[in-house]
């Protein structure tokens, strides 16, 4: 049950009639004392609920999230920060916590006001409605453009892990039009949860592409309680940390898998950079070219644009290091380039997955991303969003 996968927690979704229809009013909460963490966008454009917390943050451990879809409550000026408030607040009222152990999310459209009218009596409804089988139903009130929940869990040595994210476009690094919320009941101590989720999200929610846009909202939260009672001792803390870099790996996957609009889901593998940064910065930029995203809806292998966008990768103030005489390149394990040269074999990319492995021949950086194709069904989406 995703987020209620843990022990100790508890989650929830209702219809607040704040979209036009299904649910959009997500709470999930620890019922046992937690610590928690959060990474949010890098825009500098940030929502309201973005802000107030962060301030929260600060201030206490987080015990419960809410979240609503529909509207972002972002660029809503000094109301959408009150009107931010005075969900924390409500929340902290109904399940007898402070205002500063709630977190808020909000996904939706920019630039409207959050309908508190709505919202509040909808809180109400989820704060009521809370239980351990409401994970799914929680995953399904935080979508907006998405076509299903995603959810992921993983059973460790005596701990579980589970989360849920939204996420369909407006998908990009740092973070995107992207939320999630992860739980597990491994006992950590009050300001560890970050050392543990900022490693995962680089790996997972950080490297994924859908069309190069950053959001104002984005957050993803971790939320750790305790609960199974596990002993912590070293060996069970490197199990945490691959536990939760499989969720996230597995929410982040599922993100690009439902981007709007796509038809077909890439993986890009650059090996042999100069350093690690220099190949995450090539993979980045063939992840975000249109014309490969192009290329990749009509299933065509042209490879040319692979090395168009690998030559023009952004990096420290030029570009990342590239010699196109020692280039290798795979689609689908089809090489179609050696050592610079074109190859005579054609991929077969005729599939719904497609996996380009570059290899630039200078070192040992390595980086992966993923990504999707661009079709009509994206401009369409895009098109018709506030209609």
């Amino acid at each position: 049950m995703s987020v209620t996968a843990a022990k100790g927690f508890v989650a929830a979704g209702v219809a607040a009639g704040i979209r036009r229809r299904g649910l959009d009013v997500a709470l999930v909460r620890s019922v046992t004392p937690a610590v928690g963490a959060a990474m949010f966008t890098v825009n500098r454009v940030q929502a309201a609920p973005v802000k107030i917390s962060r301030e929260h943050l600060t201030l206490a451990e987080p015990q419960a999230v809410a979240v609503n879809s529909g509207v972002a409550n972002a660029a809503t000026g000094a109301r959408g920060d009150a009107d931010a408030r005075a969900t924390a607040a409500e929340v902290g009222r109904l399940l007898d916590l402070e205002p500063e152990q709630v977190l808020v999310l909000s996904t939706g459209v920019i630039g409207a006001p959050l309908p508190l009218d709505r919202l509040l009596p909808g809180l109400a409804d989820a704060a009521g409605a809370l239980s351990g089988r409401g994970g799914h139903a929680a995953a399904k009130a935080i979508l907006t453009t998405d076509t299903r929940p995603k959810e992921a869990t993983v059973s460790a040595t005596g701990f579980t892990v589970g989360g849920m994210a939204k996420g369909s476009g407006m998908i990009h690094p740092n973070l995107a039009t992207m939320l999630a919320v992860v739980t597990t009941d491994y006992p950590l101590e009050p300001g560890g949860a970050i050392e543990f989720l900022r490693p995962a999200v680089a790996e997972s929610f950080n490297a994924i592409s859908v069309d190069g846009e950053c959001s104002t909202n984005d957050a993803v939260v971790l939320l750790a309680n305790g609960a199974s009672g596990l002993e912590r001792t070293p060996a069970s803390d490197l199990e945490l940390a691959a536990a939760l870099r499989s969720v996230c790996a597995d929410l982040a996957r599922q993100i690009v898998e439902d981007g709007e609009g796509a038809t077909v889901f890439a993986e890009i593998a650059v090996t042999g950079a100069a350093s690690d940064a220099e190949a995450r910065a090539i993979a980045s930029r063939i992840a975000t070219s249109p014309l490969v995203k192009t290329a990749l809806f009509g299933r065509d292998a042209n490879w040319g644009r692979v090395l168009a966008a690998a030559g023009s990768a952004p990096f420290n103030g030029g570009y990342a290091q590239v010699d196109p005489d020692l280039i290798t390149l795979a689609y689908n394990d089809t090489l179609v380039l050696v050592g610079g040269a074109p190859s005579e074999d054609e991929p077969d990319v005729s599939s719904p997955n497609c996996r380009i492995e570059l290899d630039l021949g200078l070192g040992d950086g390595a980086a992966a991303y993923l990504t999707s194709d661009l079709s009509y069904d994206y401009v369409r989406i895009n098109a018709d969003y506030r209609s």
